[in-house]
């Protein structure tokens, strides 16, 4: 096994494969990420009831199979046969949890270098496992991560290349890797902009989820040894941005606005997460040469339309032009959020298109509420046309949040859900949250959706979730929070 000191710089990872293209922790994803282009994939790996890894995020199955309860509670052949992939869509029914030994295969078949696998342990009891797989692999490029200290102690004993991770950059955690003389550590998306952050490390610097325009591009400036990404293509544009324009030191080229969204007033009526927007966008030339760029629209989810097809721009090096486009549509749930593309182009002296280069930049949804005194009632997304009313007050009380259920729209044993600033809880009778400690001072509020899960119908196999926004349950296709902003 290749030790993580010989992993070659800022290498683009597949987080969960290629999560927006194929169904997560599959080998489907693990296959696209690589068609992507990408150097390799991360993935998580659970422990069945009789010791078996496999692919899987969850401690629980109902997300993204068809099965239901803990996978610790299941052997390895009651979960072989579940589907792993209909959730996704319909060409992926039939698709199985893989099996660690599968998931190190792919790739292999490749004349070219071995992609890299970052292997995820959501929590002890498979470090022996993980280093028999691995040791059976000699020409494999592997890393083991955990956020358990205690795992990867293990893995290093092992002799495994090991990553701790975290959300941000802590001393605490600078001062263990240098220690226990552990690999790599690896935080979420501006992890590194703490203090400890900026400070020297004894180890390898990597980035987790790392997906927004501005993160992607600052992580590959920095650069890092590596990171991990929902959006493999746009992280394959930047680093060839990165490479063509190494001196350039602007904003990332593509500014876009967020698209607030009153569901009580959309495009295709009352509850939807749909509107009519004028959008403002705004292109910067990063290249020492002149570009044309196009513009177009690209729809993930839904339905959308451009009012009228955008002009095209000719920059001059390092000029900037801001142009509007009228845009209109939705969809009836959150996630999936358009994007405006920009073609780059640039020709050589006689005149032929010498390079081209194209970037994204997503037209995020929102939803805003205005936390007062009194109690604010947030009525939640018709996500199917037949949906009934349903709502969640939200109530103060000091620094405290109270989020409850008003009405649960005829969902059975209900359950209420929140995401506050990125931390996603559920409770049976309600939510005690705690608001920053500077959220009074925040202009732009702070993160926040809520919503209620419950049974839709007697002997129904899963759970419904309505949601007041994005946010939740929490994963890629659920879409970005809305704002609670201080009254």
């Amino acid at each position: 096994m290749t030790p993580a000191s010989e992993i070659p710089a800022t290498a683009i990872l597949g987080h969960r494969g290629a999560p927006l293209a194929a169904p997560e922790n599959t080998l489907s994803a693990l296959r696209v990420a690589l068609e992507q282009g990408l150097d390799g994939f991360e993935y998580d790996v659970q422990p069945t009831r009789d010791g078996a890894a496999i692919l899987l995020h969850d401690d629980t199955l109902e997300r993204t199979t068809d099965g239901h309860g803990a996978v610790t509670e299941h052997t390895l052949a009651e979960l072989i046969g579940l589907d792993a992939g209909a959730w996704f869509h319909k060409r992926y029914a039939g698709e199985r949890l893989p099996l660690l030994e599968e998931a190190l295969e792919v790739g292999g078949e490749r004349g070219d270098e071995r992609p890299l696998h970052m292997i995820e342990l959501k929590q002890a009891g498979l470090v022996r496992e993980v280093a028999r797989a691995l040791g059976e692999r000699l020409d494999l490029r592997a890393i083991l991560a955990s956020f358990h200290r205690d795992v990867v102690l293990e893995a290093r004993d092992a002799g495994l290349a090991t990553m701790l991770l975290a959300e941000r950059a802590e001393e605490h955690d600078r001062e263990f890797v240098a220690r226990e003389r552990i690999d790599a550590h690896g935080v979420g998306p501006g992890g590194w902009r703490s203090d400890s952050g900026r400070r020297e490390w004894a180890c390898q610097r990597w980035s987790w989820s790392v997906d927004a325009p501005a993160d992607l591009l600052e992580a590959l400036r920095f650069p890092f040894n590596g990171i991990n990404t929902n959006e493999g293509p746009r992280a394959l544009a930047l680093r060839e941005l990165v490479r063509l324009a190494p001196d350039d030191r602007g904003p990332y080229p593509l500014t876009v606005p967020e698209l607030v969204v009153d569901p009580t007033h959309g495009a295709l009526g009352r509850g939807e997460w749909c509107g009519e927007w004028t959008v403002a966008v705004e292109v910067r030339n990063p290249f020492i040469w002149p570009v044309e760029v196009e513009l177009e629209l690209v729809v993930r989810k839904g339905a959308f339309e451009l009012g009228a097809r955008p002009r095209s721009l000719g920059l001059a090096p390092g000029a900037s032009e801001r142009t509007e486009l009228a845009l209109h549509g939705g969809s009836f749930s959150p996630g999936g959020d358009p994007c405006v593309a920009a073609h780059y182009r640039w020709r050589n002296a006689a005149g032929r298109t010498a390079g081209e280069l194209v970037l994204d930049a997503p037209l995020v949804r929102v939803r805003n509420a205005r936390l007062r005194r009194e109690p604010l009632r947030l009525p939640l997304l018709r996500e199917q046309p037949d949906d009934p009313e349903a709502s969640v007050l939200v109530r103060r009380q000091g620094r405290s949040l109270h989020v409850s259920i008003e009405s649960p729209g005829r969902l059975r044993e209900p359950r209420v859900w929140a995401n506050l600033d990125g931390v996603v809880t559920s409770g049976t009778r309600g939510l005690r949250l705690e608001l920053p400690l500077d959220f009074d001072g925040q202009q732009g509020g702070v993160r926040f959706s809520c919503g209620i899960d419950g049974w839709p119908e007697p002997g129904a196999r899963r759970r419904v979730l309505r949601r007041w926004a994005g946010g939740l349950p929490g994963d890629v296709h659920s879409g970005a929070p809305g704002r609670l902003i201080p009254g």
